[in-house]
């Protein structure tokens, strides 16, 4: 592999580019996939990490999977219209993956989305959303009947449960969920992103996955979790030791996401969802059991995946 690390300046916001060559082509068919990591915290509510979340566009499709917290500021940091998200999927249901919800859909209604918001993910998504209607059913009725007059439509949720294979296809964007083990949590899924010869596989929430690797084969980009089990120990969480190992055993270690990255062999692995959000020695570690391209994730990470994959970080 062949690196440079190039400085530029956009308008008023300094960025740091990351260009990765690698051996091997990649189908140059003028197609690419951006994903950009809105959000790579996980429940703690610190301002450098934003609630799991991740945007990534293909062609005509823009999709968003998991919705944590601050995933409606980060989209619109990034001049995203709320109107041209095309689905929204989710990982499992813990609340850190989906407290954003309320926000991005009544935001984005706000701000002008006419049709209504899909939302797929597994068993209980779509009861998950029936009762938010109801919880907001005064702004619902306020700002649609009696103030702003906004079109019914744009706030209406069409959830599906979905379980594994391919649950969407769309202007050549084929999205694949698969199982994840997440330990008692169940279910939980990862998703696989298809388009253009390109691909992405993000792992959602998950300790090390068999299934994961399966699935991932032949994948240019892995997003995958981590959790460093000292610094998340000696992180001054409020967990009593037994409630500390059962978090830890739900989650993939760096050297045990190594392994994963050694059988998949992507051209890049990027972490995300780190917890602590300060994990300090995450390369240290996953380079025990893997050699290959690495990235840790920030918020607004941009990965461009195309003839090659390149990284953009934007120095907030």
């Amino acid at each position: 592999m062949k690196g440079r690390t190039e400085l530029a300046k956009i308008g008023p916001v300094t960025v740091t580019m990351l260009m990765l060559a690698f051996a091997g082509s990649i189908t140059a068919s003028g197609q690419s996939i951006t994903v950009t990591l809105l959000g790579t915290g996980n429940p703690r509510p610190v301002m450098s990490r934003f609630g799991p979340s991740i945007l990534v566009e293909a062609g005509k499709e823009k999709l968003l999977f998991d919705c944590g917290r601050g995933s409606t500021q980060r989209l619109y940091q990034l001049k995203t219209n709320f109107s041209e998200l095309t689905a929204l999927f989710f990982t499992h249901l813990h609340s850190d993956h989906v407290v954003g919800l309320p926000d991005f859909w009544l935001t984005g209604w706000v701000m002008g989305r006419d049709t209504p918001l899909r939302v797929w993910g597994p068993v209980g998504t779509q009861a998950m959303t029936s009762h938010l209607v109801e919880a907001f059913s005064f702004d619902i009725a306020t700002r649609g009947d009696v103030d702003e007059g906004l079109p019914g439509a744009g706030v209406q949720l069409e959830a599906k449960d979905i379980a594994e294979g391919v649950v969407y296809e769309s202007n050549g964007v084929r999205v694949t969920a698969f199982n994840v083990d997440h330990g008692a949590v169940k279910p939980a899924l990862g998703y696989r992103v298809d388009f253009g010869g390109h691909s992405v596989v993000l792992s959602g929430d998950t300790r090390s996955s068999e299934n994961l690797v399966r699935f991932a084969q032949g994948a240019d980009v892995v997003v995958h979790e981590v959790i460093d089990v000292a610094a998340y120990q000696e992180s001054g969480t409020h967990f009593t030791p037994a409630q500390q190992q059962k978090v830890i055993s739900h989650h993939t270690t760096p050297e045990q996401a190594g392994s994963l990255f050694s059988k998949i062999k992507p051209k890049l692995a990027v972490y995300s969802h780190i917890v602590p959000p300060d994990a300090p020695t995450l390369l240290e570690q996953t380079r025990k059991t893997y050699g290959g391209p690495l990235e840790v994730g920030v918020d607004l990470m941009r990965i461009e995946i195309g003839e090659r994959v390149s990284v953009l970080r934007l120095d907030k």
